[in-house]
């Protein structure tokens, strides 16, 4: 599907940060062709783009009249509105417009390109650097099976996808999977700074805590059909020392009554920083 992408038809990039390099570099795995890609970011623009990017820009005034197939906007929730203005040139008839910013909702963009502007609204997370990532997609009523089929491809080129009718829900979105790999990080942080505690000096407690993550999760991939709750219970011996752990973990006040209003809080900033 990357494929509809062309010199002549191509993909405009607006954002070149860590999400917005994650998802070049899946689109580029993925096939993409590099003449086809359009990034503007001033940063990167200002740097050696070697053979990453074939069209790089400061600034919107600086493209030439084209008219993408598709357009991305993957900056700051902040700069929307002293960006979106200066990108309503690129938008056509047929110019499929995604957005990557966290609590920006489908109407601001609508306001910004036209009510009949296919839009759709997408939360990946990190692990798109390297293909293992998930978004959660929203479409307007103006995309099309075939627009959505091409926002799907370019998602999927980072990872897994999930669509979500209810625009409302994008805010969880953001809250569980698009911040939910920091969660991860600090979750090693905690267990290292537990094994330091029993003795092991720093970097044993690092390396113990962050193999076990990176194992239980390619464990979890590899039985992807079997249920995170049967893993925990193969690990688990009634009265064993995993058990015991369990019992601090697992009620109400445990692991899942923190995360629960982990989740909460990144949902209602997700709200305030969309308005």
């Amino acid at each position: 599907m990357l494929s509809t992408f062309t010199p002549a038809s191509p993909l405009l990039l607006v954002g070149f940060g860590n999400m917005g390099r994650a998802m070049v570099d899946g689109w580029l795995r993925a096939g993409l062709d590099a003449a086809a890609l359009h990034v503007i970011d001033p940063v990167f623009a200002a740097a050696p783009a070697g053979e990453l990017v074939a069209h790089t820009y400061a600034a919107a005034s600086e493209v030439p009249e084209i008219t993408p197939r598709a357009l991305m906007v993957a900056v700051k929730p902040q700069a929307m509105e002293h960006v979106l203005p200066g990108l309503a040139r690129f938008v056509g008839d047929e110019t499929l417009v995604l957005s990557i910013a966290a609590g920006v909702k489908i109407a601001t963009f609508a306001e910004a390109f036209g009510a009949d502007c296919a839009i759709v609204r997408t939360m990946p997370n990190t692990p798109a650097a390297i293909g293992e990532g998930v978004s959660g997609l929203c479409a307007s009523t103006g995309v099309t099976d075939e627009d959505k089929a091409l926002a799907e491809a370019l998602m999927a080129a980072a990872g897994q996808t999930v669509w979500v009718a209810d625009e409302a829900l994008m805010d969880s979105v953001t809250a569980v999977s698009g911040s939910g790999p920091a969660y991860v990080f600090h979750f090693v942080e905690a267990l290292a700074a537990a094994a330091e505690r029993e003795g092991f000096d720093p970097e044993t407690a690092m390396t113990l805590a962050r193999q076990t993550v990176i194992g239980a999760a390619a464990l979890m991939k590899a039985q992807a059909d079997v249920p995170a709750a049967t893993l925990r219970e193969r690990v688990t011996s009634p009265g064993g020392t995993t058990a015991a752990a369990l019992g601090v973990l697992m009620p109400e006040a445990g692991l899942t009554g923190l995360l629960t209003r982990a989740v909460e809080a990144a949902r209602k900033r997700g709200e305030e920083l969309g308005g």
